[in-house]
This record gives C-alpha cells, structure tokens and sequence, in this order.
C-alpha cells in the first residue's frame, strides 16, 4: 500500500512541475497521459531508489560544502535522467533545459512531495 501510495506522491508531483513549468511536458490526452504521467512516476521511484543514493554518496563533499545546496542539483540530475529513461521505454516525457527546467522541476517536486508527506499517513501512530 505504501509503494502504491507512493508512486501516486509522485504523480501528482511530477504532474504539478509540468503543469507550472513550460519545459517539463507529459505528452498524450486522457487516459494516455494518466498512463504516461504513472509511468513515468514508477520509472522516477525505481531511479530514485537505485541511482540516487549513489549520487548522493558520490557528491557528499559538495553537498557539505554548499551545506546541502547541491542536493537541488542532485534532485535536478534525477529528473533529466527520469526524462531520458522514459523516453527509452517509450514514455512521452520532455525536460527541456536543464538548469531552468529540471532545477525548479525538481524544486516544485520536492515541494509537492514535503506537502504530499504530511498528508499521506506513514504508518507510525502519532499518539
């Protein structure tokens, strides 16, 4: 349930970073995009389990040095790597330019996905 949940976060964040930002695009029309959009949220979670803790471990010393300001450009790597991924599966999703595009992409994301996490239950009781 969880997993479900959490490729749903995903979605809608990356659904609301191409609604606001003209260089990140989903293409298709109704339920191809609602396919599209879940698609390309699995292929973000699975790169975002696989991928990103190398990139992290691997920019550790700049993300000490910025304290903790590379990590947007970490995020950022992310999303343009989920945009070539997708379209090697034959997903339509486009991140245009890097720095403008997959930079506030990846802002907007992380925004969606802080409100998205306070929302969502996460299995520990608050009591």
């Amino acid at each position: 349930m969880k997993m479900i949940l959490t490729i749903l976060a995903n979605a809608l964040a990356l659904w609301v970073a191409a609604a606001l930002l003209d260089g990140i695009s989903f293409g298709g029309d109704g339920t191809d995009l609602v396919l599209t959009v879940l698609g390309v949220a699995i292929v973000f979670g699975v790169l975002n389990a696989i991928v990103k803790p190398v990139l992290k471990l691997l920019s550790f010393p700049l993300v000490i040095l910025t304290l903790g300001l590379f990590l947007v450009v970490v995020n950022a790597i992310m999303l343009s790597l989920t945009s070539w991924l997708a379209g090697v599966v034959g997903l339509d999703f486009t991140v245009e330019d890097f720095f403008w595009d997959a930079v506030l992409g990846a802002l907007i994301i992380s925004a969606v996905g802080v409100v998205t996490d306070l929302v969502l239950p996460d299995g520990r009781d608050r009591a």
